[in-house]
């Protein structure tokens, strides 16, 4: 299996997901040899052995590396192809990058290579040295089956069939028309077609995205799965963390970027605390709309009933869900949507886009169209001001997400495996 982050060292949910489908995986005897590009020593291997690329040197001098090499082909990429980063901050990195004269193929191509396992300005010298250490992993490990995550990974994925001769599974959480909308980069748009063309079978996060990989990438339907993710159960006891502030908390936790879709959870702030000034509102996360998003608070004047948390994770994660009455998800695209699953596991009430993967599963959960505002307020307001609603949603959601567990989608994995042995 190939990856690009593993907990406690993650970005997104993708590592999340990684983490929870390996932990399912165990439970039905496969053995997982997870790839990460760089490992920090205090990972979770309860459930994988997890394979640092940064230890792997490679002896370009030997032949089946160059060998190797040759196999791989690239494209050069320029747009906000890096997940997590919006197109803003991915300029201003590459233009850091070109001022610091990286060294390329000769860095890529040495001895030893320390990957820095994050997505920075010299990610795609970490993408294609990737690729060459898993035609080494390929080459020196007995394995059945290739799992490749997300489109950083296709290329070891390719890389590692090509060496092997073994079935590839590509993952598809995230295509790029969820992150760019309708501009959609096209060298991006091929990176993820060739993996998807290349693999024995692709799994879906969802229908939406389902749909999009056959309708907009004309991959084959017949070897397209939609696997929906899951939730870790909590094993923490439901903690009552102390309040510093009387008014009731709404809360956005996510990547401000336009495919989470935060410009649309401020406007309909502004029609909450039209209705009921005593309620604040929380947005824990970053991105390249950051700044914009705070520009438009200050036009609204709603500068003392919103507040900036930050990127958050492990146990801030909790504590915010603990201090939350109301979780909003308004994405314009989203693939699935592992957050929702965290705030009901949490008894918190949720409001979710109808364009989101998680939709198609959730029943105790308020759906909206992204784009409608008056709805999104209304349901919100519903949420705090109905006791009976928000009760209801809370009793019953959590009894829904409890029952959404790692291991039956770990099922639906392996039957997808054996389909290509």
């Amino acid at each position: 299996m190939f990856g690009w982050e593993f907990p406690p060292h993650i970005s997104g949910g993708l590592g999340t997901a990684c983490f929870g489908l390996t932990k399912g995986l165990m439970k039905h005897d496969v053995e997982v040899l997870f790839v990460v590009p760089k490992a920090y020593g205090d990972e979770n291997q309860e459930a994988v052995r997890l394979i640092n690329a940064s230890d792997i040197s490679i002896d370009f001098k030997d032949s089946k590396y160059e060998e190797y090499w040759r196999r791989i082909t690239y494209m050069e990429i320029g747009s906000n192809l890096i997940p997590y980063v919006g197109p803003e901050e991915f300029k201003r990195m590459i233009e850091a990058s070109e001022m610091e004269a990286l060294s390329g193929e000769d860095a890529i191509l040495s001895k030893n290579f320390e990957f820095s396992g994050k997505y920075g300005a010299d990610l795609m010298d970490e993408v294609k040295r990737y690729a060459l250490v898993a035609s080494a992993v390929a080459a020196t490990n007995d394995f059945d089956v290739i799992h490749a995550h997300d489109w950083l990974t296709y290329s070891a994925g390719i890389a590692a069939k090509s060496v092997s001769g073994k079935p590839l599974v590509v993952h598809m959480h995230a295509t790029e028309f969820d992150r760019s909308g309708e501009n959609v980069n096209q060298n991006v748009y091929d990176i993820e077609r060739h993996g998807m063309e290349v693999a024995d079978r692709v799994m879906a996060v969802s229908n939406l995205t389902r749909n999009i990989v056959i309708e907009k990438y004309g991959i084959n339907p017949d070897k397209v799965f939609t696997v929906y993710n899951a939730v870790e159960p909590s094993d923490k006891p439901n903690l009552q963390y102390p309040r510093s502030v009387r008014e009731k908390v709404v809360t956005f936790l996510g990547r401000v970027t336009f495919q989470k879709g935060p410009d649309y959870f401020v406007e309909a702030a502004r029609k909450v605390l039209d209705k009921d000034s005593n309620v604040r509102f929380v947005m824990a996360g970053s991105g390249d709309m950051l700044n914009k998003i705070i520009k438009r608070i200050a036009e609204l004047k709603m500068g003392e009933r919103f507040h900036f948390a930050g990127f958050l994770k492990g146990d801030d994660v909790d504590r915010m869900f603990g201090l939350s009455d109301v979780f909003v998800m308004p994405s314009v695209s989203e693939p699935f949507g592992i957050v929702p699953l965290e705030a009901m596991r949490s008894n918190v009430p949720v409001v979710i886009s109808k364009q989101s993967g998680v939709a198609e599963i959730l029943v105790h959960a308020l759906k909206v169209d992204f784009w409608d505002v008056d709805a999104l307020a209304d349901s919100i307001y519903g949420l705090l001001h109905y006791e009976g609603l928000s009760k209801m949603f809370k009793q019953y959601g959590k009894v829904e997400v409890d029952n959404l567990k790692w291991e039956n989608a770990a099922i639906k994995v392996k039957e997808v495996y054996e389909s290509v042995l």
